[in-house]
């Protein structure tokens, strides 16, 4: 059991999986281009339980999302197939899972799906179709459909929810068929779990938190939860460049919150965290009318048409005194526009020194996993979470809709369906 505040949450060893028919819910949702995987770690991520299943002897069916589906042309280049068949290599070569096979059903619901389903033998895989094929033309996926839920949780006889990345979303495929099924959740969610509570709601101190994005909208509520737990608050990105308007130091054309009341709640946060809260001296900027020019700048001399786009070398220096003090470090966002070469010096030279580090530190998903993949091949942080808005909000709430449709007050909440 998984005892979150004052609920418990039923993990893979508390079920009796003995050759049963699992419905497992992944998160699959990787980088693709042109038909071909980028990044393949959230699917590896998933071994772990896929393979506790294998060893169980179960037949296993799993859902995953791949994208956004809004019109017809999204289909075909968000499919699950080149997923499933990724999986099959990976699973040909993983000596742990001798004997397993990999089929695929291009259908998310349908007589023949279920007929695929019925000829499972144990230690074999159906990967179905991208879940959110559902929400073309209705969006039966994303507003969690009960005649959807209930047609996937007839697919098997136990639910395992693995797919932490998507535990903020309260979809059929995440939410819907724990109604209707024996449900817990799986190594991979078990495991981000306890490393968010251990490193970063109950860190060990000195702990500091390393907070980066575009939006400050979007992470206030994590924020907030923070601060209280924290001994340093460093920002970078478009939250840091809120902050310094707060301040009344001019950013120029650089992303920020234009939202009048929260900019006098960071008024009063900065004047409450004064010792506690970070921000940049110094800053790579580029241009509002000029494609191709950089230039360097200290923070009280940005011109009216640049555009804070990185972290200086001085504001490096002073970010790696408190990383170098720390005891645990939470990272969430990045230091820049990593994504553009002439803006990813910061960020790269950011994962050295938190490489360098003697703290435990932990990654909060979303673009800071990324720039963690893209700019250091071997690493030794503690941990790197796969969902960057689960995390957040399992952070900021404390729960989750995925953790709130699992709990266990100590009666089961599923219905049997009998099909």
């Amino acid at each position: 059991m998984i005892i979150v505040g004052d609920y418990m949450y039923k993990t893979l060893k508390d079920m009796d999986l003995k050759d049963k028919r699992v419905v497992l819910r992944c998160d699959f949702n990787v980088p693709m281009k042109d038909g071909k995987i980028l990044d393949d770690n959230k699917i590896k991520a998933s071994l772990d339980t896929i393979k506790y299943l294998l060893n169980q002897d179960c037949k296993i069916v799993i859902l995953s999302h791949l994208g956004k589906i809004k019109d017809k042309s999204d289909l075909r280049k968000n499919s699950l197939t080149p997923i499933a068949q990724h999986l099959l290599k990976l699973i040909t070569e993983d000596k742990d899972c001798a004997g397993a096979k990999v089929v695929f059903s291009n259908r998310t619901r349908s007589s023949a799906l279920k007929d695929k389903v019925d000829a499972l033998n144990a230690k074999e895989i159906l990967v179905v179709e991208n879940t959110r094929y559902e929400d073309y033309p209705s969006k039966y996926e994303s507003n969690c459909d009960d005649e959807l839920a209930k047609f996937w949780a007839s697919l098997g006889e136990v639910f395992v929810n693995d797919a932490f990345a998507s535990a903020h979303r309260a979809h059929a495929s995440t939410v819907g068929i724990a109604k209707y099924l024996p449900s817990c959740v799986g190594l991979l969610f078990e495991k981000e779990l306890d490393a968010l509570d251990k490193y970063v709601l109950h860190a060990e101190k000195p702990f500091t938190v390393i907070m980066g994005g575009a939006k400050l909208e979007d992470k206030i509520k994590v924020i907030n939860k923070l601060l209280p737990l924290c001994d340093h608050l460093l920002l970078t990105g478009g939250i840091a460049n809120t902050f310094l308007k707060a301040l009344n130091i001019k950013i120029g054309f650089s992303i920020c919150s234009d939202n009048p009341e929260l900019i006098e709640e960071i008024k009063k946060m900065l004047l409450a965290n004064k010792n506690k809260i970070v921000l940049p001296f110094d800053a790579i900027v580029g241009s509002s009318y000029e494609k191709n020019y950089t230039g360097y700048k200290t923070i009280d001399k940005i011109d009216d048409n640049e555009l804070i786009l990185d972290l200086g070398i001085k504001t490096l220096d002073k970010y790696k005194e408190y990383i170098n003090k720390s005891k645990t470090i939470f990272v969430n966002g990045t230091a820049g526009k990593y994504e553009d070469d002439k803006y990813s010096n910061g960020t790269k030279e950011l994962l050295n020194i938190l490489n360098d580090a003697s703290a435990h530190v932990i990654f909060g998903g979303g673009d800071s996993v990324a720039a963690v993949h893209k700019f250091l091949n071997e690493n030794n942080f503690t941990y790197l979470c796969t969902g960057g808005g689960a995390t957040l909000e399992y952070i900021a709430n404390g729960t989750l809709p995925v953790l709130q449709a699992l709990e266990n007050k100590g009666e089961e909440s599923y219905e049997i369906l009998d099909f």
